[in-house]
């Protein structure tokens, strides 16, 4: 037996030991109200809105806390123990005895949750609409749970923790950001500055004349530095016309130019217990299923997280934190949405929860870091070993988990690491409690209809992709509900394969060649990244020592560019376009040759032969392919059947999904 697993062994009988018992100490409500008037909502009847604050306090000596950075320095432990507490929104029915029993525990993308508007199409926060309501109809309690310490924004919801000292003394250490801006800018804020707003407000400047402080610029993320002379830039901004120092702004003399990738590294001190919000999520979990005054009581929990979110519910697991202090599995069920390969930086000294990984930004973070797989596997360079669910499963709490990715994934976010061995020579398999999920021809978020191009930061060559997620949550959340609760089995996994040669390296990419389309010459990867012998507790080297890449490998494409794997909608399946995974940043933003962040590519065919013979386009033009307007959603009509049968589709929202058909028919036929 490896001593990993002895070790977590145990921590497994430590766990029976009696300790004071990390836990819920108190809520304090700040609103409560009827959602619409008091509206029903089919057998679940009215729901309300509740807002508040929980309160939490968490055993230092309990071995279940022992993974938390830092907890041991909080500068508020009494009694062996530390408090937190964290924001919350709930929307539950007034009588819990007439729902479903379920709850969905939403992890707030940067401090706001969008999952009730995002699959009801309503109001987020259901002042005016709830749409169509199927979460409500449906039962489920939805709870929105702040886990980010720096979560920025009046109304984000934030984890409230603690700093820490060591032994009163404070905390210093070396904080890095970077950024690729679309226009000229003189001074630009410190934190994760990303699509012009700070998704993470991060630590301010300790030491404004430390030697230590650089400021380079590069071309790309794996471009050579070039330092900027320390007189031509300062901790400052313009006031009132006038440069006055400030400990949360750089100000450049000649200001930042666009396309071009600036990296600032500079002393912090007095880090906050970030890790904490990992405890947040399970205790609350904890308290809500076995408390009997939980102020939304719930029999299963689904941890639910987009993006960010997705990465923090991969961590969560990763780090041994779905078993809660008394060893009783914490989330049933996890939703982790277009994470791709990523976990976070959730949980270490100085920790920037909100920094991700994006093509021209955000790099070498703690982001796409080894393991990547559910089950074990090998870093055939550095002999490292594991796995996703090793501590879940040592401690038998493993959820059921859906990790869902768009295409975008395959091209930002390295996802065909979820499923590849670390040397890309082999499909891997995949754990039993695992389902992976490839929504083909979708971007990181769904892009407007009639599609466009994005705008300023996001600014591509292409229209964006638009096609809808939607409808996909809404049987994901209904299938794993089915699968807690009864054991009926989700829909299998669908995502393309090595051995099928639907998963290729860029080089056997084999897009078509589309007249005024420029195609990328890279995706981007994951990085084996030295973080100085302080890891995993702290980053000592800032930027960390890059190493030898892990290989990334993406979807192979028909003759339109169409992706031929993976669970498809019927605007992919019947299309009129053609959908990527990637679209390049406009040349007016810069870093022309780039990928833009989270975008697809829409690309319409050619509506008649003549068309597509002037513009020399080699994809098949509609007419070529649809007699009609009826015959196309005919087609149309039999896929979205196809999906009804797979549980891909509710059926009561096959209409709907029909209706968009005809939309997108008549939008690209005017």
């Amino acid at each position: 037996m490896s001593s990993f697993r002895v070790f977590w062994l145990l921590v497994a009988l430590m766990a029976a030991i009696p300790y004071a018992q990390g836990r819920v100490v108190r809520v304090d409500v700040v609103s409560r109200n009827d959602v619409l008037g008091g509206r029903e909502f089919g057998a679940a009847g009215a729901y309300e809105r509740i807002t508040g604050r929980v309160y939490f306090s968490v055993a230092v000596a309990n071995p279940r806390n022992r993974a938390i950075v830092d907890l041991d320095n909080a500068v508020n432990l009494k009694d062996g123990e530390v408090e937190f507490s964290a924001d919350f929104i709930a929307v539950r029915p007034k009588d819990p005895a007439r729902g479903n029993g379920s709850m969905v525990l939403e992890s707030p993308n940067r401090g706001h949750g969008r999952i009730v508007s995002l699959v009801d199409t309503g109001d987020w926060d259901l002042s005016k609409s709830a749409g169509d309501a199927w979460l409500l109809r449906s039962g489920y309690s939805i709870v929105t749970l702040g886990w980010q310490w720096d979560a920025s924004g009046d109304d984000a919801l934030r984890l409230h923790a603690p700093i820490a000292k060591d032994h009163g003394k404070t905390i210093t250490g070396l904080l890095r950001g970077d950024l690729m801006l679309a226009k000229t800018l003189d001074e630009i804020p410190l934190g994760h500055f990303m699509l012009g707003n700070i998704g993470g407000s991060e630590y301010p400047v300790a030491a404004p004349d430390d030697s230590r402080n650089t400021l380079s610029v590069r071309a790309t993320r794996e471009a050579k530095r070039t330092v900027i002379p320390r007189s031509e830039w300062q901790f400052a901004r313009v006031v009132d016309g006038k440069l006055v120092p400030s400990d949360r702004h750089l100000h450049l003399s000649g200001g930042f130019q666009p396309g071009k990738l600036y990296e600032y590294v500079y002393v912090v001190a007095d880090p906050v217990v970030a890790g904490l919000g990992f405890a947040a999520f399970r205790d609350f979990a904890a308290y809500a299923k076995h408390s009997s005054d939980a102020v939304v009581p719930a029999a299963r929990i689904y941890g639910q997280g987009i993006s960010q979110n997705g990465r923090f519910l991969r961590d969560f697991v990763y780090q041994g934190f779905n078993a809660d202090e008394e060893g009783r599995i914490a989330l049933d069920g996890v939703l982790a949405h277009v994470a791709g390969a990523g976990r976070g930086n959730f949980n270490y000294r100085f920790a920037q929860p909100s920094r991700d990984a994006q093509p021209t930004s955000a790099a070498f973070y703690p982001t796409d870091v080894f393991p990547f797989t559910d089950r074990d596997e090998t870093d055939p360079v550095t002999g490292a070993s594991g796995g996703l669910l090793d501590r879940a499963a040592a401690a038998r709490v493993v959820p059921k988990i859906f990790l869902s990715n768009t295409s975008y994934e395959y091209w930002g976010r390295a996802a065909s690491l979820i499923s590849t061995s670390a040397d890309g020579r082999r499909d891997m398999p995949v754990s039993p409690d695992v389902r992976i999920y490839h929504f083909t021809g979708l971007q990181h978020f769904t892009g407007p209809f009639p599609p466009a191009r994005g705008k300023e930061d996001l600014l591509g060559q292409e229209p964006e992709s638009p096609l809808p997620v939607r409808f996909f949550w809404r049987a994901m959340i209904a299938n794993l509900d089915a699968w807690v609760r009864a054991g009926t089995a989700p829909p299998p996994s669908s995502y393309p394969h090595i051995a099928d040669r639907t998963l290729v390296p860029l080089d056997a990419y084999a897009f078509p060649a589309i007249p005024g389309v420029n195609k990328p010459h890279e995706a981007s990867g994951a990085f084996r990244l030295d973080f100085g012998s302080a890891w995993p507790q702290a980053i000592s080297t800032q930027p960390p020592n890059v190493g030898k890449p892990f290989p990334v490998l993406v979807p192979q494409v028909d003759a339109d560019g169409n992706e031929h794997d993976g669970i498809r909608l019927p605007q992919h399946a019947v299309p009129l376009a053609t959908y990527t995974g990637w679209n390049l940043r406009d040349p007016s933003i810069g870093a022309p040759t780039e990928r833009v962040a989270f975008e697809g590519s829409y690309i319409a065919f050619a509506k008649t032969v003549g068309e597509r013979q002037s513009a020399h386009d080699p994809r098949k033009s509609i007419a070529e392919r649809y007699a009609s307007r009826e015959q196309y959603l005919s087609r149309y009509g039999a896929v979205a059947d196809d999906l009804v049968k797979q549980r891909w589709l509710l059926e009561e929202d096959r209409a709907a999904l029909i209706e968009r058909g005809g939309q997108e028919w008549d939008a690209v036929m005017k």
